[in-house]
């Protein structure tokens, strides 16, 4: 997850450069994890009473993809406080300095939600339990080393900056251009082996049931495409049947969370709904307001499935609530995305500086961001930042 709004001046963490921000009032850690939480509380209410905030939150997810749905919605709502353009490319103040760029004097950092984690040894125990215990700790006779373990014990506050808050070298960074052209071919073939590695073949068809445009069957482990469709609708209906592929199978998650798979049938087409707008976004293509708009009926059916659940068995537990699902659903759709994106290699780095440097050189037609452009359309690389 990410950060949130910032109330008040942040100072950057002890890592960053005190010229970062001067004279901010340094937040206890347990107070800014509040803070961020309490952000991304009002971001997801936001979200899911209003289809167009849901949209543009998987606008977002689309340019951002590397990043976590809470993070991409607390740094999207930061930027928009401070009345600037969305991030596009964000990294902390020494992985900038890594790449040749400083944070500009007095900027205010944005602030994400990263894990505090610990490194400890798990071993297996003669009457077969696992246990883990501390690196350096001896291991008790005739326990089996299972080797080490990261574990996350907790949450912190993570300075970060976008791009148009540092200055220095430039990097190239390649986008879709304005008017992007559709490959949908390579796009299909791409999700295809997405399909592919999961166990699952393709089938285009004229033979469904129901002529659905796609339809996802465990059982015979295929994706069912319909035939009728031209090659771009093709495409759009077998990113949303990977979204099944990835959350909805026999075991189906959303029936987890949620209660019956069958009661929440709905809000499993939101999910997948939501990750083929989020990966043909990513792409270049807009398709325009999709069923992910109406998450506020879906979840609503939820609760009171859960309401109804819970009286019949006089269970303690509470039903979520509407911000528990949008939290639920935008971590789900984001981390499908992220699985398949990393497979289709959209235009763009999704948000992250890539590890490897990247070279300044300019060629064929490219485009330059925040700077005169020097002739043609916007194609290709364009240079970040000022």
């Amino acid at each position: 997850m990410t950060a949130t709004p910032e109330v008040q001046s942040s100072s950057l963490p002890d890592q960053s450069s005190p010229e970062a921000s001067v004279g901010a009032r340094r937040m206890a850690p347990e107070e800014r994890i509040a803070s961020l939480m309490d952000g991304l509380h009002s971001i997801l209410e936001e979200a899911v009473e209003s289809p167009s905030h849901w949209q543009v939150l998987l606008d977002a997810s689309a340019n951002l993809w590397r990043y976590s749905g809470g993070n991409v919605a607390l740094l999207m709502m930061q930027m928009a406080q401070r009345g600037t353009d969305e991030p596009t490319l964000v990294a902390g103040y020494k992985e900038w300095e890594r790449h040749g760029r400083t944070v500009l004097r007095g900027e205010q950092a944005l602030w994400v939600i990263a894990p505090r984690t610990a490194r400890v040894q798990q071993m297996l125990l003669p009457d077969g339990t696992r246990q883990r215990i501390p690196l350096g700790d001896k291991l008790p006779k005739g326990a089996i080393d299972e080797g080490k373990k990261t574990l996350i014990t907790g949450w912190r506050g993570q300075a970060v900056f976008d791009v148009s808050q540092t200055q220095g070298a430039p990097l190239l960074v390649p986008r879709p251009s304005d008017a992007p052209t559709f490959d949908a071919p390579d796009l299909w073939e791409s999700l295809a082996r997405v399909a592919r590695t999961h166990g699952f073949s393709i089938q285009v068809t004229d033979a469904q049931f129901g002529l659905t445009s796609g339809f996802t069957d465990f059982a015979q482990r295929q994706v069912q495409v319909g035939g009728w469709l031209n090659p771009e609708e093709r495409v759009a209906v077998l990113a949303h049947e990977l979204g099944h592929v990835l959350l909805h199978g026999p075991d189906d998650k959303v029936g987890r969370l949620y209660g019956s798979s069958v009661d929440h049938r709905g809000l499993a087409e939101v999910e997948a709904e939501s990750v083929a707008y989020t990966i043909l976004k990513a792409h270049g293509i807009d398709r325009g307001p999709q069923s992910a708009s109406y998450l506020s009926g879906w979840a609503d059916a939820v609760i009171e499935a859960e309401h109804s659940a819970a009286v019949r068995s006089s269970s303690p537990k509470q039903p979520a609530s509407r911000v528990d699902i949008a939290k639920s659903v935008l971590g789900r759709v984001t981390a499908a995305s992220k699985n398949i994106l990393e497979s289709t290699n959209p235009p763009g780095f999704g948000g992250k500086v890539p590890t490897a440097e990247v070279s300044p050189r300019v060629q064929g037609q490219d485009s330059y961001v925040r700077l005169q452009q020097p002739g043609g359309p916007s194609r290709g690389l364009e240079i970040s930042g000022p």
